[in-house]
């Protein structure tokens, strides 16, 4: 199985990920979830996205028991959101420099280090999902303030951003901004500017939904004739095309594609050994004609975080 890496945050790591929002559904089988993370981790995984708000600190509690220091795993961690499990939402935005700076003692506590290596400060900015409202308005020069210090003081090593814009991000880039997290695929590539700038500063991006379609309202990859013409022609699933595709776009992309299915992790792994050169004449082509629709879907209700 071929391992595609790429520089992140002064590692090397492989560019097919894991994503750990999903292991809460092996809340109720905890070994399982162990389970799945240990095979990941066989399987070349050695960057791992998580927040302490993924199932109450369950994954996080996963990825603790999971993972020995010899794996060499990169763990990325982000804020921005808090668990609210006695809430009427499961989240609760927290975008404050007080509440920033607390939330990354709890994912320190959550993981049982002393250090994270890489902090991605969630904002409301882009794509789908809430935007900010009274208090949790804050300008991106506060946040990134206690980013900094907390950097400094040797509690995160690297800074990310996510959910950000074009103009955030250049304001960011004097404070050292290792990853981009934002809402892209085949079908939703708002962001190609900046993809374009982050390949240029040497900084990665990782998209979330890399299938689009995760809530109403959004296109999916899966659902575009042209995708399933070249997995029918390749002998893969659609979305493996699509996870292939974004290898493909630009070389500073990483997958952080997640699952709670021991299949489904090894399908995701295999994206790594898709050569589209080997599907009829024109596929890639194809895939980048496909029209591009936005994300900017407004999701959930306040106080919640996507």
């Amino acid at each position: 199985m071929s391992t595609p890496t790429a520089t992140f945050a002064g590692r090397t790591v492989s560019r097919i990920g894991y994503g750990a929002a999903q292991l809460d559904r092996l809340r109720d089988r905890r070994g399982e979830a162990v389970a799945l993370l240990r095979r990941a981790v066989e399987l070349g995984v050695n960057h791992v996205d998580t927040a302490e708000f993924y199932g109450f600190g369950f994954a996080n509690a996963v990825i603790r028991e999971a993972l020995r220091p010899g794996d060499g795993v990169l763990v990325v961690t982000k804020v921005g959101a808090d668990p609210d499990p006695g809430g009427r939402l499961p989240l609760r935005i927290a975008q404050r420099p007080e509440q920033l700076r607390a939330s990354v003692e709890d994912n320190l506590r959550g993981l049982g280090v002393d250090r994270l290596p890489v902090v991605n400060l969630r904002r409301l900015d882009s794509g789908p999902g809430l935007r900010a409202e009274g208090d949790q308005v804050v300008d991106l020069d506060d946040q990134l303030a206690v980013m900094t210090a907390l950097r400094d003081e040797g509690k995160i090593g690297a800074i990310g951003l996510s959910s950000v814009t074009l103009d955030g991000l250049r304001r960011a880039l004097p404070a050292g901004i290792a990853c981009v997290q934002n809402a892209y695929s085949l079908v939703s590539r708002d962001d190609e500017d900046m993809l374009r700038l982050c390949a240029a500063e040497g900084i990665a991006w990782v998209p979330f939904f890399p299938l689009g379609g995760a809530f109403p309202g959004l296109p999916k990859v899966t659902e575009e004739p042209a995708v399933h013409a070249v997995a029918g022609a390749l002998g893969v699933t659609p979305s493996q095309v699509g996870l292939a595709w974004l290898l493909r776009h630009a070389p500073n992309v990483l997958l952080i594609p997640g699952t709670a299915d021991l299949a489904h992790l090894e399908a995701n792994m295999a994206v790594g050994d898709i050569a589209f050169d080997d599907a009829a004449d024109g596929a890639l082509a194809a895939l980048d004609a496909v029209e591009s629709r936005s994300s900017e879907v407004p999701i959930g209700e306040p106080g919640r975080a996507s």
